[in-house]
């Protein structure tokens, strides 16, 4: 690191600014940061949050297919919704013909807190994207899409 106080000037990252991933990276940092502190308001993490969020918004929904659509562990899963069931904002329900399986559903004290996290999520996104036009928002959204989705080939062969 240079010495900013003897005049050795500022410290060059034109290289690295160059990189798509690492301005994502610097970014999603800055977002993670204020998602975080949001969220611990409501005693949930950035996982436990999206957990709430897909059995409030899939009734009926399995552990199973809750850590498909997370690409979250099962192991990591069974840990999250026990502790969301253990709150009393989420309940297990026995699948008639399959005794292992449960089917997972919001209860209304886990719809409230959906809620009320929900809104402060989309206050904290206006907070850091608030000079974003609409439109801009919906293109950003559009361009991350396409990379969370998008084929990518192997460079290695």
């Amino acid at each position: 690191m240079r010495d900013m106080d003897n005049g050795a000037g500022p410290v060059r990252q034109d290289a690295l600014r160059s990189l798509l991933g690492y301005n994502f990276k610097r970014s999603y940092m800055r977002i993670h940061r204020d998602i975080r502190a949001t969220l611990a308001g409501f005693d949930l993490t950035q996982r436990t949050f999206s957990v709430l969020s897909v059995v409030a918004e899939t009734p009926g929904i399995s552990q199973s297919e809750i850590s498909r659509a997370l690409e979250i562990e099962r192991s990591g899963t069974v840990v999250i919704v026990d502790g969301l069931e253990g709150r009393g904002l989420i309940q297990r329900d026995k699948v008639p013909g399959d005794r292992r399986a449960y089917a997972l559903t919001v209860t209304s004290a886990g719809s409230d807190l959906h809620a009320r996290a929900l809104a402060a999520l989309r206050a904290c996104e206006d907070r850091i994207f608030g000079t974003f036009t609409p439109q801009e928002r919906a293109h950003l959204r559009a361009l991350l899409d396409l990379i969370q989705n998008e084929e990518q080939p192997d460079e290695t062969q």
